[in-house]
């Protein structure tokens, strides 16, 4: 019998349709669009403005579009994994809403964060639940509603951060496709440089806090730039190496979309070319949770069976990791 692998076998996705211009953001904040285009390589990202609406309603409108494409009976899903770094409220996960939403209602479900990383570890478990024999279809759903605690006077970060949702389908292969290989990597110590402190179990939101905008997100720009840089690289090239993949073997690279500068840099280190590097930032921003899914839906007419994807992420944490991927159809 042939060993069982983990394979994406269909992909869905969602953006709010209200864009956030750079040029809206002059307006707002002390900043333009070439220094945000310079520096991030963003030009627009999207935010959901609907009052009452959070990730949850990102994350069902990704996964009904990837069920109305493959024409999978939600029924037939066995769990239902909602990576997130923003989920719709405390104790009560997100992704068993979102699982009863879709008609998923033979699943099981949880909620999966590490920040930024948040899909690529939920690649690690959907494969592993898959690879275990027990169960034949896992959907997994990368989604963030990050302007619910993006400060808009805070320049450092709301010209970051935007909306949105991905989703990918999971399904054992018999042909060696899916999941290869994975490096998974992280450091409590850098949890000071980004984090949304308030509103957690250890310091609860309390009125001066929330007066003092101390629930919002904060980000050591400079520090989180450079631990982004060299491990996203380095776990990314150690992915390959150990793998002994080329240049002419790896087809794409898919780099979480924090900072055009950080992925020019790990496609660097694994010496790709531009055009094998996946890249919507300048549409959508920092999505955090959904950047890997949405570029896979961006992506998704152009891959073929067959094509060699090397995955990388950094986060809040700090968390990064890499994994090995080799694409399972044409589309």
């Amino acid at each position: 019998m042939s060993k069982i692998t983990a394979a994406i076998t269909a992909v869905g996705s969602y953006v709010p349709d209200y864009v956030l211009t750079n040029q809206i953001l002059e307006t707002m904040v002390d900043t333009n669009d070439e220094w945000i285009t310079t520096r991030t390589g963003i030009k627009e990202r999207r935010i959901l403005k609907e009052p009452g609406k959070g990730t949850s309603f990102l994350a069902i409108n990704a996964a009904q579009d990837l069920l109305s494409k493959s024409g999978v009976d939600p029924k037939d899903i066995d769990l239902v994994l909602v990576a997130t770094a923003t989920p719709d409220m405390k104790a009560a996960a997100t992704a068993p809403y979102t699982a009863t939403e879709i008609g998923a209602t033979n699943a099981f479900a949880f909620d999966l964060e590490a920040a930024c990383s948040s899909f690529l570890y939920g690649m690690s478990v959907a494969s592993s639940y898959i690879e275990s024999g027990r169960y034949k279809k896992v959907l997994l759903i990368g989604a963030d509603k990050n302007s619910s605690f993006i400060n808009y006077k805070d320049r450092a970060t709301c010209i970051i951060f935007g909306d949105g949702a991905g989703a990918v389908l999971f399904e054992p292969n018999e042909e060696g496709f899916g999941v290869q290989d994975e490096l998974l990597r992280c450091d409590g110590s850098g949890r000071e440089f980004l984090r949304a402190q308030y509103g957690g179990s250890s310091y609860p939101i309390t009125e001066e806090t929330f007066n003092e905008g101390s629930h919002y997100v904060f980000q050591d720009g400079k520090t989180v730039f450079k631990n982004a840089v060299s491990n996203m690289a380095d776990v990314a090239e150690q992915v390959v190496k150990r793998n002994n993949l080329t240049n002419s073997d790896v087809d794409w690279l898919v780099a979480h979309q924090a900072n055009k500068r950080i992925i020019d840099a790990t496609a660097h280190r694994i010496n790709l070319e531009d055009e094998k590097v996946m890249m919507n930032i300048q549409k959508y921003g920092n999505t955090t949770s959904a950047t890997l899914p949405l570029l896979l839906s961006d992506y998704e007419s152009q891959l073929k069976k067959g094509d060699n994807l090397i995955f990388a992420a950094f986060g809040g944490g700090f968390t990064w990791g890499a994994l090995y991927y080799k694409w399972a159809y044409n589309s």
